[in-house]
């Protein structure tokens, strides 16, 4: 079952099989359209306000098609789309790691579809790099991989770059915090607190060289303030 897939082995499978789309439909350095790639790969792509979801997939004898909701959001509907191509894709994932589909719960599907989404979205090969080029600074990533959202291009870094926490904070509230270090998951320093806080109040990115290492980002609209932070733990793990 995929609870027994060591997750490198997962991601490796993820990111194989997001590749070898990419390079079917011919898409080169990003950002990516998933639109795009998934008309290149014989996905017709069409619009449905009425559904309730984003998106759906809709798979027929012989072919296939995407029907989406507009959003306002062009992020949204890139991600709904690569999300259905992950839905797509997933079999392939699941027969890299031999497992079978049909016996898979319908979470682990969804996991792996996701996957796919990010993979997509964020080819670890280009983002990897980039991520390193760019000292991870989120403002400058969201630059070169515009159709992500910035907590897609956050949470992506966990997959590709060293031992880090990444904190989401909305309306002045922690939300959301992981890190790639199995089993550490260090409570916010009071050095991550003040940049975090100096972020929301300034409106400016924040940068502490630490030890440890601190971004904190703040992505603040009209009615809605997050700020995302990003904590390199190196010196945190086998304590």
């Amino acid at each position: 079952m995929l609870a027994e897939i060591a997750p490198e082995e997962l991601a490796s499978a993820v990111d194989r099989v997001a590749a070898n789309a990419l390079a079917v439909a011919g898409i080169g350095r990003p950002p990516i359209d998933a639109i795009r790639v998934a008309q290149q790969l014989g996905l017709a792509v069409a619009w449905d306000d009425q559904q309730a979801g984003r998106a759906r997939l809709v798979m027929g004898r012989q072919t296939a098609a995407i029907l989406m909701r507009h959003d306002p959001r062009a992020e949204r509907e890139q991600w709904a789309v690569a999300h259905e191509l992950g839905e797509a894709l997933a079999k392939e994932v699941f027969s890299k790691l031999d497992v079978d589909p049909r016996t898979a719960p319908r979470h682990a599907r969804e996991m792996v579809a996701n996957a796919i989404a990010s993979a997509i979205l964020l080819p670890r090969e280009f983002f990897a790099t980039d991520g390193a080029a760019l000292s991870w600074d989120l403002l400058a990533l969201k630059e070169q991989y515009r159709t992500a959202s910035h907590e897609l291009i956050a949470r992506r870094m966990l997959d590709v770059s060293p031992p880090i926490c990444i904190s989401v904070y909305d309306q002045d509230r922690l939300t959301w915090r992981t890190s790639n270090v199995s089993g550490r998951r260090p409570p916010p320093s009071e050095l991550e607190l003040n940049a975090r806080r100096r972020a929301r109040e300034s409106g400016e990115a924040v940068i502490e060289f630490g030890p440890p290492k601190t971004q904190a980002w703040p992505i603040h609209e009209q009615v809605w303030q997050r700020e995302i932070v990003r904590v390199e733990i190196d010196e945190f793990v086998g304590q």
